[in-house]
């Protein structure tokens, strides 16, 4: 609209002006066209820019393996190979250079040997002396040819590959709890009624809700549904035993839906066991093992922790046998290669599988078909400090693969993200006791589907839960 005779914000003129409606300016009628047409240009390369900006995000997504850092690990990954290759020909030519000289040295030994032989037949002397020195010289000779310990594969204590990771300094929102939780199942001291428990130890979450506990000592297997002040019993009650319908000290549990049943990991009678809901007879599925925990993956395959014999074996459902070794199997100690009594377990995705090493106060991870774990928490020695473990019992790892531990002996929850030096505590860690900010030997560990944290309070004979609250 006209007004009075102003200034031009263009031509700085006093003319009748109009107002521009966006940046409160007046211009000459003139002007304010071009005044529009500038703002029109600005709009069109901003769109430009927006399309461009598009563009360039859908080829970053369609191209990711061509970005330099992939390459840098690709680059990293042929250079460690080549390292390995050069190494192990070194070795190989060192081994046969070794084993031929060896080989030479017997050689003349025995030929040695075989010319005295040829002398007492061609003497015609043998006797008692003769035949007793033949028989020290060759068994002599056959010790040394037997012992390889003269040549042996010597492996440096240093790491023999620099370990890269992936670091990433974006910071992503970390899910945080409440301190005080809520029992939902027992709470009402140790005991045998449906409204108590009896040191609780695995526990699994269908996705009704319904909670599934390995109630130890009372041999048998409880459902506590959502919301109940009392649980169901579905497996065992019948006091401990090896019979097909009781249990002998049952220490986990998995619900397996597909095929409407639960399978328990019945640890005193040595054997996992599949219990159905429609009243068939239960079933052994594995037998002969210390099976201490289960846990499934999304393929249907059945992981369980062996503490005699300190390995985790895999079996597809309805297999027999012995199953596949997929960890450990090394005899007990501290190496990669190792364990000292495996405990809980966590299947991801991609079918690597995290043990919680109780004895060597550490969880490790082996990826699918590894041959030894890498330290993923803990593994500091025993003690109480960020960095260390006392014990650990349940895991759990979230979809940005931070690890959740169940830190038993020091009554509280830690969450870890790989590479990191130190955990955090996300729950607990207030000293031993029944308070809801308190724990007491925390073993089971689990998430419901709305992030929940279910905690196994083994102590205090009840399943807590802590609410998201972040």
């Amino acid at each position: 609209m006209t007004t009075n005779k102003t200034q031009c914000f263009l031509c700085k003129k006093y003319k009748f002006t109009y107002s521009c409606r966006g940046c409160s300016n007046e211009f000459y009628f003139d002007d304010l066209k071009k005044h529009r047409q500038d703002l029109t240009k600005e709009f069109n390369t901003i769109i430009n820019n927006f399309d461009q900006f598009r563009q360039n995000l859908q080829q970053t997504k369609e191209n990711q393996q061509n970005s330099s850092l992939f390459i840098e690990i690709d680059q990293w990954e042929k250079n460690s190979i080549e390292i390995i290759r050069q190494t192990a020909q070194q070795c190989r030519q060192t081994f046969l250079k070794e084993t031929n000289g060896f080989l030479i040295d017997i050689e003349e030994k025995f030929n040695k040997l075989i010319r005295e032989i040829k002398e007492i037949q061609e003497e015609n002397e043998a006797n008692e002396m003769n035949l007793k020195d033949l028989k020290e010289k060759l068994r002599e000779i056959t010790k040394e040819f037997n012992d390889s310990s003269e040549i042996f594969l010597k492996q440096g204590s240093q790491t023999f590959i620099t370990r890269i990771s992936v670091k990433s300094t974006r910071k992503s929102k970390l899910k945080k709890w409440n301190q005080n939780g809520s029992t939902i199942c027992g709470g009402n001291g140790k005991g045998e009624e449906l409204n108590q428990l009896s040191g609780p130890q695995g526990i699994f979450i269908d996705k009704h809700q319904n909670i599934f506990i390995a109630d130890v000592w009372n041999h048998r297997i409880v459902r506590w549904k959502r919301n109940e002040n009392r649980g169901t019993v579905v497996a065992g009650g019948k006091g401990k035993g090896n019979s097909w319908n009781q249990l002998d000290q049952p220490t986990d549990v998995i619900f397996d839906e597909q095929n409407n049943s639960i399978i328990v990991a019945d640890y005193g009678n040595r054997r996992v066991m599949r219990w159905f809901f429609n009243e068939n007879q239960p079933e052994i599925l594995i037998d002969n093992i210390r099976c201490l925990r289960l846990t499934m993956d999304k393929f249907g395959f059945v992981y369980v922790s062996d503490r005699e014999k300190d390995e985790v074996r895999r079996w597809k459902m309805g297999e027999k046998g012995e199953g596949t070794l997929v960890a450990g199997g090394n005899g007990r100690g501290d190496k990669l290669n190792q364990f000292n009594l495996p405990n809980f377990l966590f299947v991801d995705d991609e079918q690597s599988l995290y043990v919680s090493d109780w004895g060597n106060d550490r969880v490790m991870k082996w990826r699918k078909d590894a041959q030894e774990g890498i330290v993923v928490a803990g593994g500091n020695g025993c003690g109480k400090n960020l960095n260390q473990l006392n014990r650990p019992r349940g895991i759990l790892v979230d979809q940005e693969g931070r690890i959740y531990v169940a830190d038993c002996w020091n009554d509280r929850i830690m969450r870890w993200s790989e590479g990191d030096e130190e955990g955090e505590i996300i729950v607990g860690g207030n000293g031993k006791g029944n308070e809801p900010n308190q724990l007491s030997y925390p073993l089971g560990l689990l998430f419901d589907g709305e992030g929940n944290l279910h905690v196994g309070d083994w102590g205090n004979h009840r399943i807590q839960l802590f609410d998201l609250i972040v």
